[in-house]
């Protein structure tokens, strides 16, 4: 089957830097166009990738070379551009999150099940290596039965122009930085996970939320969850799952460069284990398995129902802790 061809609506430093070198390298995915609503933003990009440079997002929907959108926007954007691309007949991968609120993200996946294509969120770290190690030890039963997490993912404070900082682009650190930990509960928790309690600070003259905390869990496992999220704050980007039996830590979580041979500990009442694990680039994992979603829809295969449910049950965790959570004011 040929290539997947791919155009980028817009130039966001997360295209540039790890999602363009990661399509442009990938004998699955050509790109063939990359747009913004500037020419000399949109002529540099497509020089560094022998691509067509476009101007106007609508100019590249339009366009019968390409197959797939990547979106990189602002979140506040992100409903409305992946909206016209699966109206347009394209396949959709967006930035995460999908959508700021389930009920847009609910309404685009049905949207992109009417018109066959596929549409995925760009979490990388889900497609590291790293966490295949972990979810086969916890099916092992290395740590006994899992009771816990607790993560964190911090960063120090932006320049104040950052987009991070305007409520009007759906800024904030629970959308842009929080909802990787929520992610992660998920992905090690499972999906039944229902928010029992949340804080966050509210910048009131911005309009944003600088960080925050959650609590999520379980009814029927009674696992829990301890979330810490920020950006007035020294870097973390770790976790550690606790079980009956021991406990699983891992650091730089969740954007490590490719070349990073993640260490995984296992503490056990007989020990600590440091396993050093395989260096894996999951950019280019992230843009294998949006192929290969592809791929399947092509041939035949049926939407992924299962994901697509997941995906706005996920969406639902953030908006009850944006909803719930006590507002600090500062």
């Amino acid at each position: 089957m040929s290539a997947l061809r791919i155009g980028v609506v817009g130039c966001a430093d997360i295209a540039l830097r790890r999602m363009l070198p990661a399509f442009a390298a990938s004998p699955r995915t050509v790109v063939t166009a990359i747009a913004s609503r500037a020419a000399d933003k949109a002529r540099a990009a497509a020089d560094t990738f022998g691509c067509a440079a476009v101007v106007g997002y609508d100019a590249l929907l339009e366009r019968s070379d390409v197959d797939a959108v990547y979106v990189p926007l602002p979140v506040a954007l992100h409903a409305r551009w992946t909206e016209r691309a699966l109206r347009a007949g394209k396949h959709v991968l967006a930035e995460k999150p999908l959508t700021a609120r389930s009920d847009d993200t609910a309404r685009l996946l049905g949207l992109a099940r009417e018109h066959g294509v596929v549409l995925a969120e760009n979490y990388l770290f889900v497609h590291h290596g790293a966490y295949t190690s972990v979810r086969d030890l916890v099916a092992e039963g290395v740590i006994g039965d899992v009771r816990a997490l607790h993560a964190s993912f911090t960063i120090p404070p932006r320049p104040a122009d950052d987009i991070r900082y305007r409520a009007d682009l759906d800024g904030g650190a629970l959308l842009d930085i929080g909802v990787y930990p929520v992610r992660l509960a998920s992905l090690l928790l499972g999906p039944e996970l229902r928010v029992h309690g949340a804080v966050l600070r509210h910048d009131t003259a911005r309009g944003v939320d600088l960080g925050g905390s959650a609590l999520l869990g379980d009814a029927a496992t009674g696992a829990s969850a301890q979330l810490v999220f920020g950006m007035e704050h020294g870097y973390t980007a770790g976790w550690r799952l606790l079980g009956s039996e021991g406990s699983l830590a891992l650091d730089r979580a969740y954007s490590p460069p490719a070349e990073h041979r993640p260490v995984l500990r296992i503490e056990r009442a007989g020990g600590v284990e440091e396993r050093v694990l395989p260096a894996h680039d999951q950019a280019a994992a992230a843009v294998a398995a949006f192929a290969e979603s592809v791929r399947h829809r092509r041939t035949g295969g049926a939407a992924d129902t299962s994901d697509a449910a997941a995906m706005v049950r996920r969406a639902r965790l953030v908006d009850e802790i944006r909803r719930t959570a006590h507002l600090v004011k500062v």
